[in-house]
Parts: structure tokens; sequence; C-alpha cells
């Protein structure tokens, strides 16, 4: 096995595609000769040409109609979109036209895209670098919505992704890129999507969450282990389809649970797990399921994003809440 970090596990990931499959292209702002702005697509125009892997114009609404008119006619596009912020500019073709295709056309058609973007904070970036928008995608019938949290993962299921004849919205969180690296296979496997993943075993609380916030849930479980909690944490990887059964098993033996998510409280992916934990394991539960989030503001300026985001401690706090309930 070889290591590496997420981005080049991404990386890896389109070039096992491209190799795999002539119809699979890559495309987006500064994606071919630079790189992309992250370099998760560096060295594959160069070995795949500039047919398989091209820049496009500094205009999102144009990358999404692109890749729909791709997916279309039989081809595999992994589109990016340059960073989560940017992506008002491809709702259009994103959600009403990917994500529709083959309910509008009786399944004689099919959106088999992948749309790529950096998202995420705690890395000091500019506003709309690093919205968590995935809100808006999970909200919409027809788009399946991934965010993984490691190397491994990340890797098995832009595999799955890229070959899933349905869209998919893959969000890459900026502050993973680079942040370890782990062991992943070399050449092709994949990770099934729509399936959570147990990360971390305990019989006292349940911790949900995804993306970055998988690791804060991990510290945070940590320090409770220092108190004599035992906290179950589960990666939720697919948010929509969501992996209900694995959660729903997990607070049978737990019962209790809280959700933790970078984005803004209200309506958001929390809200959903919450709604489908009432509706099929209320009776397991001895206390409310709480949402540990970003509060209902704009993101804010570098200067207080630490303050704003999730914390160890403000799950630690969380899980006492529920476990004295």
């Amino acid at each position: 096995m070889a290591q590496m970090n997420m981005k080049e596990a991404i990386r890896d990931a389109m070039r096992v595609e491209l190799k795999r499959d002539p119809n699979v292209v890559v495309f987006g702002e500064d994606v071919g000769h630079v790189g992309g702005v992250f370099r998760a697509t560096e060295g594959l125009q160069k070995e795949f040409g500039e047919e398989r892997v091209f820049d496009t114009p500094l205009a999102e609404s144009a990358i999404g109609g692109m890749a729909v008119g791709l997916g279309v006619q039989g081809f595999r596009p992994v589109a990016e979109i340059q960073f989560v912020g940017f992506i008002y500019e491809a709702l259009d073709q994103m959600c009403v036209q990917a994500a529709r295709m083959r309910f509008r056309s009786g399944g004689r058609y099919n959106s088999p895209i992948v749309f790529r973007t950096p998202f995420g904070g705690g890395v000091k970036a500019a506003e709309l670098h690093t919205d968590s928008l995935e809100g808006l995608m999970v909200q919409t019938p027809g788009i399946k919505v991934i965010v993984p949290s490691n190397p491994y993962d990340a890797k098995g299921l832009m595999i799955s992704a890229i070959r899933d004849n349905d869209p998919v919205f893959f969000m890459e969180h900026l502050n993973l890129y680079h942040a370890f690296r782990d062991e992943v296979p070399e050449g092709e496997y994949t990770v099934e999507i729509g399936k959570a993943k147990v990360v971390r075993e305990g019989k006292d609380v349940t911790i949900l969450a995804y993306g970055l916030m998988v690791h804060t849930a991990m510290k945070a479980a940590a320090e409770l282990e220092k108190e004599g909690v035992q906290a179950e944490v589960i990666d939720l990887r697919t948010l929509a389809p969501l992996d209900i059964d694995t959660i729903v098993e997990s607070i049978k033996k737990t019962n209790r649970a809280i959700v933790v998510q970078e984005a803004q409280k209200t309506s958001g992916v929390a809200a959903e797990v919450i709604a489908q934990i009432n509706e099929k394991a209320i009776l397991h539960l001895e206390a409310p399921v709480l949402r540990i989030a970003g509060p209902d503001t704009v993101y804010p300026f570098a200067q207080i994003e630490d303050q704003w985001l999730p914390s160890p401690a403000r799950i630690v706090a969380g899980v006492n809440k529920v476990l004295n309930f």
C-alpha cells in the first residue's frame, strides 16, 4: 500500500478511472496545466492529454452545463467547482438539469457526473471559500452527496462516484487535504456509496459526524474516555443517501446521540438525521438528540472562525448534557 494524503488519494482515484474508462473526462478552472488551485489534478493533463483533462473559462454555469451535455452523450464528466461558494452560479445545471435527467427522460438519459468541490473552515480562507453548503444538495432529489473524512475513503468513494450513473456532489474538506497520510491501496477499489462507518466503538452515547468533524468528534471521544464515558463515533461518509440503519443500530446500544456538523445549525444535515432518528428509533432514546453546529450567521472572517467552528469542548459539553438529561 502507498501512503497518501486526501488530495493525493482523490487524484489517484481520478487517475485510475481515466486509465480504465476512455469516457471519463476531468475539467474545471485551472485543473489542466496548473493542476488545480490545490494541485488535486496535478500531472493528469500531462498523462492523459488535453482532450481528457482540460481547463474551462471562469464560469461555473458553463462548467455545469457542459457536464450535463457530456453526460447525456455517454461521457463520465468529473467537473471541479473551484470552491463550494461558487456553486450558486451552477445550481440550475446541477439541481434542475443533472439531478432530474433520468426522471425527465423516463430513464432514456443519465447524468453520470461527479461535481467535485473543496469546502470547509479552519484554514483562514476568503469569503465564500469555506461555507458548508451540503444542505442545499441533500434537499435535492436525484443527486448523491459524499463527504469523506480520510484518504482511504476518499479514493474508494471517488471511484464509486465516477462509476455511478447518477450525479454525485463530492465535497473535499480543505483542512483535510494535507492533514495526515494514510495507507491507501494502489490500483482500483471502491467504497460503497450510502454506507456509514463506525470509527470508534462505544456504549454510552453515539456521536454522528462527517468530514473534518469526524476528527473533532474523535478528539472529544478521547476526552470523554478520561471521564469514564465510552462514546461511539460514526462517520456518515454519505449524506444522501443516508445510512439510517447503521445509526439506528448504534442508538439501540447507546440510547443517546448528538450530531455534529460544521454548517449552520438550522435546516442542515443534522436536522434531517435527527428527524429520521425520531421516526425510527425514538423508543430507544433516553434523551433528546442534540446538534453541535455552527451558529446561524454568515461564515465569519478568519480572525474569529475558530470561535465559530464546533470544537471538541462543545461536543463534550453536548454529550454531558444528554448523559445528564
